[in-house]
């Protein structure tokens, strides 16, 4: 097979089917965000006019053709417009689809074939025009077919949507088979999404007499637009746009008899709208709704991400993320297996912090740090007491020195005090008329003459009394 060379999207022209609501309408708005040309098929004249004005008023290359996927030649002709337009088209989204809830036995045989005209036929003929035309380019294109995760687990109520749905998933894989038999250039991928905020539903025709919804978990339309537009730009055969709708699609495989009575008792009521009175709204079987370009319908929890889908555009990134995870359970496995019974206790000594220090060494750090300052403690303590001592006797040996130096002051300076004394007691005898006061003025006299000789001296006991 020849391999095709998928250009970035703003290098590319791309065909939408239904593109004037829901998915096909995300789809066409991120297009032309991304710089890429869009050309726009549907049913609504008027719609398509206004979203065509719409995306050219952002700066994008719009341009656009009213015609039915059910009509092959319609569709063709809307080809040969997109290739005078825009010189070709790089890819081709057959998204256009339309709905029918009600039991099989309910659905009269022109309406079952008219969604199949829709649903699967809009996808043979889009498919054929789409292949005819990159055979013919040097490096070939995309064609994106829209499916639904009901071509994997059908549901009951809508029965009919789901044959076509899985009619869809049959003839994409064949003819990406048969292109890679003649070898060309194109790649052909199938988007399945899981239950969408769009409003399929209210352009549904409804046979059961109530409002209906789809169940949840439900996700935005720009996740699957997103989708559908990296397959533009990388070739993916299939990919899942939702968790849950892929889980119900895994359960149903899996355990086929155990699905199948769950989802006839229980499909119905999750797909009943209790919150909205039932109207007979015109659906979009026969013709185009009326209520004008309408994305989403805004349920009450709508998810904006799809991991599954993220994980399926990113293989690499999954793949290292496996194989990092693989790593780390064989190395337990290993583990496990060389630690014997006693990995629990080995593990738990490991992680436990109270391993990490050698407790005996450090006590017996901390016993000799102890014992030095203890020691150090008592050399301080004894050497205060020697200094101590040594002040004491120094203490000591002054006063004994202050003592006896006032001893010897007071005898000398006494016999003087007493020479005065007697003098003055000879004046007084000889001057008795002064009498007794000029006897105690000499006795004052006599005692403050000896304390200022005291006071001269440096160890006088007057001077310096603190010393005792």
């Amino acid at each position: 097979m020849t391999k095709a060379t998928l250009k970035p999207l703003n290098q590319q022209s791309i065909v939408i089917t239904g593109a004037t609501s829901g998915i096909g309408l995300a789809t066409a708005r991120r297009a032309a965000r991304a710089g890429a040309c869009v050309f726009l098929i549907a049913r609504s004249e008027a719609d398509l006019k206004a979203l065509t004005e719409e995306l050219q008023a952002t700066g994008a290359r719009a341009a656009w053709a009213v015609a039915d996927v059910a009509d092959h030649d319609a569709l063709a002709g809307a080809a040969e417009k997109c290739v005078r337009l825009f010189g070709g088209f790089d890819t081709w989204i057959n998204n256009a689809g339309v709905s029918i809830y009600g039991a099989i036995s309910a659905t009269t045989l022109e309406d079952q074939r008219r969604l199949f005209e829709t649903n699967y036929w809009g996808v043979v003929n889009g498919s054929l025009v789409a292949a005819e035309h990159l055979r013919k380019r040097y490096n070939g294109g995309a064609i994106v077919n829209v499916g639904s995760i009901l071509s994997d687990a059908p549901l009951p109520i809508q029965g009919v949507y789901s044959a076509s749905k899985h009619a869809v998933k049959g003839f994409t894989n064949a003819l990406r088979m048969e292109l890679m038999r003649e070898q060309a250039p194109i790649t052909v991928s199938l988007i399945k999404p899981a239950a969408v905020d769009s409003p399929s539903s209210k352009h549904a025709r409804k046979l059961t007499g109530y409002a209906t919804q789809n169940p949840q978990p439900v996700y935005a339309t720009h996740v699957v637009a997103d989708t559908i537009l990296y397959c533009a730009s990388h070739p993916i055969r299939e990919i899942t746009v939702g968790g849950g709708g892929r889980l119900i699609a895994s359960f149903y495989s899996v355990l086929p008899g155990l699905a199948e009575p769950l989802f006839a008792r229980f499909a119905p009521s999750l797909m009943r709208d209790r919150r909205s009175a039932w109207e007979p709204d015109e659906d979009g079987l026969y013709g185009p709704g009326d209520d004008g370009r309408a994305e989403e319908v805004h349920y009450p929890m709508v998810r904006q991400f799809s991991a599954l889908a993220e994980v399926r555009k990113h293989p690499g990134i999954t793949s290292g993320v496996l194989a990092v995870l693989a790593g780390i359970g064989i190395a337990a496995l290993l583990l496990k297996q060389r630690s014997g019974p006693t990995r629990n206790e080995r593990l738990r000594g490991r992680i436990d912090p109270r391993g990490w220090i050698d407790t005996g060494a450090l006590n017996d750090r901390f016993g000799g740090l102890a014992h030095a300052l203890r020691r150090g403690l008592s050399e301080a303590g004894e050497r205060a007491a020697d200094l101590g001592g040594d002040a004491r006797r120094r203490s000591e040996q002054v006063l004994r020195g202050a003592r006896h130096s006032s001893r010897k002051a007071l005898k000398k300076h006494g016999k003087t005090a007493q020479r005065y004394a007697h003098d003055a007691g000879a004046f007084a005898r000889d001057h008795a008329k002064e009498g007794g006061a000029l006897l105690a003025l000499a006795t004052i006299a006599a005692a403050i003459g000896a304390a200022a000789l005291d006071v001269r001296r440096p160890d006088s006991r007057i001077r310096k009394p603190g010393q005792f």
